[in-house]
């Protein structure tokens, strides 16, 4: 059962106070900021507390819910799309997720073991990432530190669209910017979906998977039993479905979150090995599907904050860099149909070759990642360092003028170019 609270036309202050366990929910629009206050009482956003009279700013696209467990007092100032208190939440299944991971830490500290490998998946626009973000911020409230790895490509919550990225978590999120991910670990994928090229998608998710075990298994104790949160994207049937058991045996993922699609959690239970605990979550009232546009959006709004930061502005450096200085690759070449082939001759799988890109206006726009391989045979499962954007070719000079987070040199001379383009607007 939801209450609708009816918004006014006038951007003046709304109070809402909200009995224990309710959540209040509201969402962003287009070229406005709502700014939330808590007055009184306690509250949390995603697992983060709320810090008393302090005023919390939130921008276009974001969706929020403040939950209380014991009752409160919040203040809105702005005017949001929409705003309304929920009487039916899934905070209380939240925790009771929380606490039987919490169990497993304690059992794995004691028998010197691996601590809970969770994998959380579902179709696009379920909440996954926030299901994430609450059972990281709830194990750092408890003094563990998880990674969060994060698998969906199409818009990650580490790096920018086109990586796959794993974080070590060892304080709660900020409200506003998230976690703070000062040295993630990234890979370059380059496109936007798994689709297009599964094979190198699986390969870089086994070779993640691998570092994150073998870290694990060495000096880092409390991350080994703290364990990791999983993030996957939203694609769940035909090859999406097999990634995601390609990524749950990686991992060796002994449990397995499915919100809002019975029909993969009985496939899951099905497929996946006995030991594998399998749960059906249920998805939130307060989550909402994002049209093609919202996605976009969002997508761009990540590689700008790459740049430029979400709250603390950071200042970019522009910079020219000659042809002559980088090396630019794709990964991935077109696949010749066996009936193109001669008789004698098996078509190559070319999924995870390297593709040499001609320095030129092709690379105008494009965020190009910078790998930190030392040779061409290790590219394709090397990490990489960063990224800049390509905003400016000049033929006659034979230079690109790139945005980079840091000055001039560039770490590294081997640039890998995918489908992730950016318009730098400032």
């Amino acid at each position: 059962m939801t209450e609708e609270v009816e918004i006014t036309a006038e951007p003046d202050a709304q109070e809402f106070k909200l009995e224990e366990q309710t959540e209040l929910r509201f969402e962003v629009e287009a070229k406005c900021k709502v700014v939330l206050e808590l007055k009184s009482g306690t509250a949390e956003i995603f697992g983060t507390e709320l810090v008393k009279n302090k005023k919390f700013n939130f921008s276009f696209g974001e969706k929020i819910a403040v939950f209380t467990w014991h009752g409160c007092t919040l203040e809105l100032l702005g005017k949001p799309e929409v705003a309304y208190v929920a009487k039916e939440t899934p905070m209380v299944f939240y925790v009771n997720l929380h606490a039987a991971l919490e169990q497993m830490r304690v059992k794995a500290e004691r028998e010197d073991a691996k601590g809970p490998m969770v994998l959380i998946t579902g179709p696009s626009d379920v909440g996954k990432t926030t299901l994430c973000r609450i059972l990281l911020n709830y194990a750092v409230r408890v003094n563990r530190r998880p990674i969060f790895v994060d698998l969906d490509v199409e818009l990650s919550s580490i790096s920018i669209p086109g990586t796959i990225a794993a974080l070590p978590v060892e304080r709660v999120a900020d409200v506003e910017e998230g976690f703070s991910s000062t040295a993630p670990l990234v890979f370059h994928y380059g496109h936007k979906t798994p689709s297009t090229n599964i094979m190198l998608y699986n390969t870089l998710v086994s070779k993640l998977a691998t570092i994150i075990d073998s870290q694990a298994s060495e000096a880092n104790k409390k991350a080994r039993i703290s364990g990791c949160i999983i993030n996957t994207c939203g694609w769940v049937k035909g090859e999406g479905y097999q990634s995601i058991k390609h990524a749950a045996k990686a991992f060796e993922s002994n449990i397995i979150l499915v919100i809002d699609q019975e029909r993969l959690y009985n496939e899951l239970v099905r497929d996946l090995p006995g030991d594998v605990k399998v749960v059906f979550v249920p998805k939130s009232g307060g989550v909402v599907e994002r049209n093609q546009h919202v996605r976009d959006e969002a997508q761009d709004s990540r590689i700008r904050q790459y740049f430029y930061g979400l709250k603390t502005h950071l200042y970019p450096h522009s910079f020219d860099v000659k042809f002559s200085d980088i090396k630019v690759y794709k990964i991935g070449a077109l696949c010749v149909p066996a009936s193109c082939m001669p008789l004698d001759m098996e078509p190559e799988d070319n999924r995870t070759k390297l593709v040499p890109v001609q320095n030129g206006q092709n690379l105008l726009h494009y965020v190009l990642s910078i790998s930190y391989a030392e040779n061409l045979q290790d590219i394709v499962k090397t990490n990489v360092a960063g990224f800049v954007c390509v905003t400016n070719v000049n033929l006659e000079r034979q230079t690109i003028t790139v945005l980079s987070p840091q000055p001039r040199p560039l770490p590294k001379t081997i640039f890998l170019m995918g489908e992730i383009q950016f318009m730098d607007t400032h």
